[in-house]
C-alpha cells in the first residue's frame, strides 16, 4: 500500500527596492540633486529613467528667465512647445556663438549658472589694427581660433561692453592675458617670456562697472 503527502512550502514575499517607487516619489527627490547626479541615477531602473525626464525636474535646473536665453541665443522657430526641458537644458550646457561670432554662451553642465567667453575681437583694444604693434595669431588654446598678440606698445587699453539679459545672482569675472608666445617643443607646449618686459613696471589696471554705475 503506497501514500502520498504533499508538503507546502511558505512564500517569502519580496521587499520592496528601488523600482517599486512611484515615479511621482522619485521625481521629488531628484529635483534636489545637480544635473550631472540626476543623469547618473536615469540608469539605475526603468522608474528612475522616467522620472528623471519629468518636465518639472528640468525646469527648476533652467535659470529663471530661460525663455528670454533661448529668444537671445537662438532662432525663434528652433524651438517649439513639444520640446522637453531637458532637451533645452541639453542645448543651453552647449557653446552657442553670438554677436557676430564675439562672444559665447552656455550653462554650466553641473550647476546650470550662465557663463560667457569674450573673444579679443569682442573688445575694443588701442592701436589693434597697428600691425607696429599688434597682429592676430591663430590657436587651438582658444575658442576662437585666434587670439590678439602684443609685440610693442607704451600704453593700450581694451574696454568692452556686454547687453545680455543675465539671470540674478553672483558671478566671477576672470580676465585672461597670457605673457610670451606659445609654442611646442618636443611635443610638449611651452610659452617663451624671453622678450617680455615692462609689466612690473607699469602695472595692469582692471575695472568692472555695471549700467547702474556700480563697479567692482
Amino acid at each position: 500500500m503506497c501514500s502520498s503527502s504533499t508538503t507546502s512550502v511558505p512564500v517569502v514575499p519580496l521587499e520592496p527596492g528601488l523600482g517599486d517607487l512611484p515615479e511621482s516619489v522619485v521625481s521629488s527627490v531628484l529635483v534636489y540633486l545637480n544635473p550631472q547626479d540626476i543623469c547618473r541615477l536615469a540608469s539605475l531602473n526603468r522608474a528612475f529613467r522616467r522620472a528623471s525626464s519629468a518636465e518639472f525636474v528640468w525646469e527648476s535646473k533652467l535659470p529663471k528667465n530661460y525663455e528670454l536665453l533661448l529668444s537671445r541665443v537662438f532662432d525663434r522657430n528652433e524651438f517649439t512647445s513639444r520640446v522637453c526641458k531637458k532637451e533645452i537644458y541639453a542645448r543651453l550646457c552647449k557653446p552657442s556663438s553670438i554677436d557676430g561670432g564675439t562672444k559665447k554662451v552656455w550653462l554650466d553642465k553641473e550647476t546650470g549658472k550662465t557663463c560667457m567667453l569674450i573673444s579679443s575681437n569682442g573688445l575694443a583694444i588701442t592701436g589693434i589694427d597697428d600691425r607696429r604693434y599688434w597682429s592676430w595669431i591663430s590657436t587651438e588654446e582658444s575658442r576662437f581660433r585666434s587670439v590678439a598678440y602684443l609685440q610693442q606698445t607704451w600704453w593700450f587699453e581694451v574696454d568692452g561692453e556686454v547687453e545680455f539679459p543675465f539671470p540674478c545672482g553672483t558671478y566671477t569675472l576672470y580676465f585672461r592675458l597670457q605673457l610670451g608666445r606659445s609654442g611646442k617643443r618636443f611635443g610638449r607646449r611651452v610659452c617663451n617670456s624671453e622678450h617680455v618686459h615692462g609689466w612690473d613696471i607699469k602695472p595692469v589696471k582692471f575695472q568692472l562697472s555695471t549700467s547702474n554705475d556700480m563697479k567692482a
